[in-house]
């Protein structure tokens, strides 16, 4: 018998544990079922699904084509052994190899993304015979052992001390960066400071810098004009490779298939996963440049998971990829983010509380200020009590979205369209008016 709402929270909370909470304080969302860009609990109320989930289910949810496809893959093969070769495989390798740009013709799949940094940064040092990895502050690389040492944000502090060997230095934008610069100006700045960084630490010491192109979590933040082609250059003349985690912000996130491509780069080793299969299944890929794959020919490389190259997970990305084309989602997700845009100039010009918006593609956030000065509503890492009214007031009014900090995450689904986006927009115009009443002047 299907359990009621309240049955279902209860349960959850008395037997499991949630991530990044103490349980005896969540208030989860109970869902019973989902299809296209929305969620529905066991008594049928409805919530337009504004994060896609994780920043993951790109294709919407309950795709029937995806569906069948995991069907067919049960019904065939399920599961060998990583050292065994299968025809999920063997096609979707091929199939990447097509698609991802450049000399990233060579995959490794795990399970997710935490699992595709910590064997990045495995290839990264065995490549190289390095050791150090040079990461950013406002990051979020996965809550793995070696993937959390990576990660900036503050998730990290509890989980200290984490991995040896990691130099952390600042992003190309400071935390508040009204300093009158251009984004040419702001780069070269950057860039700079990091050259003299690898200059104390010692370039014949760094493996690799892990960036992640489009930063996720830590503030939907674009890199500014110019940034990915100077870092790549800066990289390269010392040898130190350049690993883009494109976790969150691949697959069509962006408005490109890869975010890495608005800069016109190409990195030496890539991690993906999330929109790779929309999260229907569990996967995560590192992808490495020819050299670095012609190295491992002769080299052992020193990474397995028992779960490597699931054929039912591989079969399913390629079915999620195949909708991604077929419905052009690559292409909507950049046409659906110049009407987001537009969208969020009105609610800027309307509500006072709207600090500024930024997105790139179906990639984008709103922020908050807590006076018309331009004060961040909430400080770094902080809170403020109307979020929380803000949330509940989204629950209930039939949007999930996710508020980090003084933000709100904009990240639907690629499937959707300008009057779902409207109505999006209305229930986020509708709830901003709450914290209008705590802005002051």
């Amino acid at each position: 018998m299907t359990m009621s709402s309240k049955e279902m929270v209860e349960a959850c909370t008395k037997y499991s544990l949630f991530s990044w909470s103490a349980t005896g304080k969540v208030d989860p969302m109970p869902i019973a079922r989902a299809e296209g860009i929305y969620l529905y609990s066991p008594e049928g109320q409805r919530w337009l699904d504004f994060n896609s989930q994780l920043m993951s289910v790109n294709i919407g949810h309950a795709h029937p084509k995806v569906i069948e496809a995991i069907k067919k893959a049960a019904e065939t093969l399920i599961y060998v052994y990583p050292g065994m070769a299968s025809e999920p495989r063997a096609r979707l390798s091929m199939r990447l190899a097509e698609l991802v740009p450049g000399d990233l013709n060579t995959f490794f799949y795990t399970l997710g993304g935490a699992e595709a940094n910590e064997n990045a940064i495995k290839a990264a040092r065995l490549f190289t015979g390095r050791q150090k990895i040079l990461t950013r502050h406002r990051s979020y690389h996965g809550a793995t052992h070696g993937a959390m040492s990576l990660t900036g944000d503050p998730r990290r502090w509890p989980n200290e001390p984490g991995m040896v060997g990691v130099v952390r230095v600042l992003d190309p934008h400071p935390y508040d960066y009204s300093f009158g610069k251009t984004e040419e100006e702001i780069v070269a700045n950057n860039l700079v400071y990091l050259e003299e960084i690898i200059q104390y630490e010692g370039p014949h010491t760094i493996a690799a810098m892990f960036i992640e192109t489009m930063t996720g979590t830590n503030g939907i933040l674009p890199p500014p004009k110019g940034y990915l082609q100077g870092l790549k250059a800066l990289l390269e003349k010392y040898g130190i490779l350049l690993v883009c985690d494109e976790v969150m912000c691949g697959w069509g996130r962006t408005g490109k298939l890869f975010a890495f491509e608005h800069g016109g780069i190409v990195p030496d080793i890539l991690t993906m996963a999330k929109g790779l299969t929309s999260s229907y299944m569990p996967l995560g890929v590192m992808a490495v440049s020819d050299r670095i794959a012609k190295h491992f020919q002769d080299n052992v490389f020193w990474g397995g998971l028992t779960y490597n190259a699931h054929p039912m997970c591989l079969a399913t990305a390629l079915a999620v990829i195949d909708v991604l084309e077929e419905e052009k989602l690559v292409e909507n997700s950049a046409r659906m983010g110049e009407v987001m845009t537009g969208h969020m100039a009105r609610l800027q010009a309307k509500h006072k509380c709207v600090r500024e918006h930024r997105n790139l593609g179906l990639f984008g956030i709103i922020e908050l200020q807590k006076n018309t000065r331009g004060e961040r509503l909430v400080p770094y890492a902080g809170s403020h009590p109307v979020m929380g009214k803000l949330g509940r007031f989204f629950r209930d009014n039939g949007l999930f979205a996710v508020l980090q900090w003084g933000g709100v995450m904009c990240n639907p689904p690629l499937t959707i369209n300008e009057a779902q986006l409207a109505e999006a927009f209305e229930i986020v115009d509708r709830g901003l008016s709450i914290v209008d009443e705590v802005v002051t002047d």
